[in-house]
């Protein structure tokens, strides 16, 4: 069958692997170039999504953190384990007994995915690990396990593959109309933060409305020894502190916007990250300390008042021969590819 895919972020290129694997004959387009925008901006975590138990979410975090094994698997040079610590504190932020049986319901749900348990470490070892801590009313961490990414090198892994397997990779072809693909048999369109424009080529009422929600993120030029997970204070949301590539990563912010395109992080969120940070740490950091940011616009499915509390679940549309795809994650992105294929293809 001859298959258009419309967007060249993960979840594109996931269908459009999914398609060629099967041996279709795909051509894949990107208004831009492979992986140029959200799929590049993410917080480099292939996690099951520990926060997103306290929404119900359980079915979406068991499995991700089953899809987690796949992408170490099939990319071992560009995924690692990675160990998290969840610091508690008291009379601040989550109680201890609430986030162990987070952590101890994260390891059932994980159960036969090569992953070690979570475990308590006590004050004296999370101070080793996390020298700069605040040590006032710290009464220890939980120790679990997620995986560490370069979101970028393996998006490019995915559309290498596909053009391995035959995939016409099209980039700076943007599709402004649906008869520019009158050839094809079927069309996924997989454009992410775009996915409602090309909706709306069609007409009617959509079946799914879109949240554009900016996550934003600085690196710090110096060394993190540990990554750490941490309740933002004051609310409900949390915000990582990562390893990465030799810097320290902190993220995220998840800020509502009117339109799909990104942009550069504003003072405001990065306020909020570095207030966020110092609020956990005796070495406080400043806006100079700050070496490098970006932003990405993520695709939610409109689902709660409160973006945090939205589903990171896919949905999909079928209008004629076109299959819209809605939501999803960078975890589970290759999950969502071989389900939108099946749907594509009915």
């Amino acid at each position: 069958m001859k298959i258009a895919v419309a967007g060249a972020g993960i979840i594109g290129a996931c269908t459009a692997w999914a398609a060629a694997k099967q041996g279709h004959s795909v051509t894949l387009f990107e208004q831009d170039t492979a992986m140029a925008h959200t799929s590049r901006s993410s917080s480099k975590l292939l996690h099951g999504g520990l926060r997103y138990l306290e929404t119900g979410q359980f079915a979406l975090v068991k499995k991700a953190l089953h899809a987690r094994r796949f992408w170490l698997k099939h990319a071992p040079d560009l995924c690692r384990p990675l160990e998290l610590l969840f610091p508690i504190y008291a009379r601040r932020g989550r109680p201890k007994w609430q986030v162990g049986i987070g952590t101890r319901l994260y390891d059932f749900l994980a159960a036969g995915s090569g992953f070690p348990y979570s475990a308590w470490l006590g004050k004296a070892e999370t101070l080793a690990r996390c020298p700069t801590l605040l040590s006032d009313g710290l009464k220890g961490a939980f120790s679990f396990y997620d995986a560490q990414m370069d979101d970028y090198a393996l998006g490019q892994r995915v559309v290498e593959q596909c053009r391995r397997l035959g995939v016409s990779v099209a980039e700076h072809h943007k599709i402004e109309s649906f008869g520019q693909l009158a050839e094809f048999e079927r069309i996924a369109n997989a454009a992410g933060p775009w996915a409602m424009a090309l909706r709306s080529l069609q007409g009617g009422t959509p079946a799914y409305a879109i949240d554009w929600v900016r996550g934003s993120h600085i690196f710090i030029d110096r060394f993190q020894p540990q990554a750490l997970m941490l309740p933002v204070p004051q609310e409900k949301r949390i915000f990582f502190v990562l390893p990465y590539q030799g810097k320290t990563l902190i993220g995220t912010t998840e800020v509502r916007q009117s339109h799909p395109d990104a942009q550069r992080p504003s003072e405001t969120e990065t306020a909020y990250l570095l207030a966020a940070y110092n609020a956990y740490h005796s070495e406080k950091l400043t806006a100079n300390d700050i070496s490098g940011s970006f932003s990405g616009v993520r695709p939610l499915i409109k689902s709660a008042a409160d973006p945090s509390n939205a589903t990171r679940e896919w949905a999909f549309e079928r209008v004629g021969n076109v299959l819209h795809i809605y939501g999803g994650k960078w975890t589970t992105a290759q999950l969502q590819g071989e389900a939108a294929l099946q749907e594509l293809l009915k």
